[in-house]
């Protein structure tokens, strides 16, 4: 009698999908916390709000501007002081590709709530004599009043940064401090202005009177000037030639949006520590979701055993958990990325900040979460697969 060799029947996608989410749907409290486990919500998070801090940095960048130069005094061969010439401001607007230019001047006095208040307590705050142009080419802005004119510069009137104004005590225009033996009405407070800190601590009188009022000589020590992006490099070497031709190395040159370009770049380089964080979360969860097959494979013995003396062959057995594997790690990884967006939303709304989930800790963090989660689901699936049907039978 001739014998005939059985076949197992193959099994189609939708057999696999059904035999491969039977353990998830029989164990849903262990599929949420193995997708909590994932790590990807820790990915997510903390590229997510690194890149959320880069966005707002660069918004501020690109509003404040990266083509403003200032130009002050340095100092003298044998160590003395100098100073830069009055016509100046003048001659850097001359300069091809410049477009702004403001200047200030240090003046002596101090700046006080009231004549009663000894001279030695300034409370920090500077005196400056200030151009026209000055807020302009700062691209500042009043949070309340005036800025000073050519009528109202001519008179005892002073504009105060926005952090002096709150060192003295005043919240808008109309109140009078004492300025060298006078009062002073204020006439504006300044919003603030992060590419000029020394300007918040500072108030500010009119050219003109600072010259009549306050014995100003009228040589600048600060010029600030703002040029096109593509004359900046060359405006920043002019500069110095311009102003003091005879001894230009007496001319320092800064760029006050470099530390703003720094900290963006100090944040580039967080993202990658934090993401180097988030791949070992992502590894870790990928323990988690190893840990959870071996003890699906030693919970469901019987159902192995019996689907093997069903005629399942061990492929099929490997094919199962492999996907139950796969399957797990994709509900991880979904809900991953929506627990680290929540918490990157969260923490972009509680600083102002705008909400920035890169598309590639997505997908990638995704991507890998799949890959991880296959891997560890290999050893647990071909662990399941060499059960013989006889001794998985027999499991309680």
């Amino acid at each position: 009698m001739k014998r005939t060799r059985l076949t197992p029947a193959p099994l189609r996608p939708r057999d696999v999908l059904h035999v491969g989410s039977a353990g998830l749907r029989t164990r849903p409290l262990r599929v949420v916390l193995s997708a909590l486990a994932i790590g990807i919500a820790t990915m997510i998070a903390v590229v997510g709000s690194s890149a959320s801090s880069k966005a707002q940095l660069l918004q501020k960048l690109d509003a404040l501007g990266t083509n403003m130069l200032v130009a002050t005094p340095g100092q003298g061969m044998f160590g003395e002081k100098v100073q830069l010439p009055e016509q100046s401001p003048g001659t850097v607007g001359r300069i091809d590709g410049v477009q702004q230019v403001g200047a200030t001047g240090d003046l002596g006095q101090s700046v006080r709530r009231s004549e009663k208040i000894p001279p030695e307590e300034t409370g920090g705050i500077t005196l400056k004599a200030a151009s026209e142009g000055l807020l302009g080419t700062l691209r500042g802005s009043m949070a309340s009043g005036t800025w000073l004119n050519a009528a109202n510069g001519r008179y005892p009137s002073v504009v105060t940064g926005h952090v002096s104004a709150q060192r003295l005590g005043i919240s808008g225009p109309g109140r009078q401090v004492s300025i060298g033996g006078r009062y002073f009405t204020v006439i504006g407070i300044l919003a603030p202005l992060p590419l000029a800190p020394e300007i918040e601590r500072s108030a500010l009188v009119g050219w003109s009177a600072a010259r009549t009022l306050l014995a100003f000589d009228g040589h600048p020590t600060a010029l600030y000037e703002r040029s096109t992006d593509a004359s900046d490099q060359a405006v920043r070497e002019l500069i110095p030639h311009t102003v003091d031709p005879e001894n230009p190395r007496n001319v320092q040159v800064t760029d006050p949006s470099s530390a703003l370009q720094a900290k963006a770049a100090t944040e580039g380089a967080v993202t990658n520590l934090l993401l180097g964080l988030g791949g070992v979360a992502l590894l870790v969860g990928g323990v988690g979701v190893a840990n959870t097959m071996l003890i699906s494979v030693l919970e469901r013995r019987h159902e192995i055993g019996l689907r093997r003396s069903l005629g399942a062959t061990r492929g099929q057995i490997r094919l199962q958990f492999v996907t139950e594997s796969l399957l797990l790690s994709g509900l991880g990884g979904l809900a991953g990325i929506a627990l680290g967006a929540a918490a990157t939303y969260a923490f972009a709304a509680s600083g102002g900040m705008p909400w920035v989930v890169p598309l590639w800790a997505v997908g990638g963090g995704f991507g890998a979460t799949l890959v991880i989660g296959t891997v560890a689901g290999l050893y647990p699936a071909v662990r399941a697969a060499r059960l013989s049907p006889t001794p998985a039978l027999q499991a309680v």
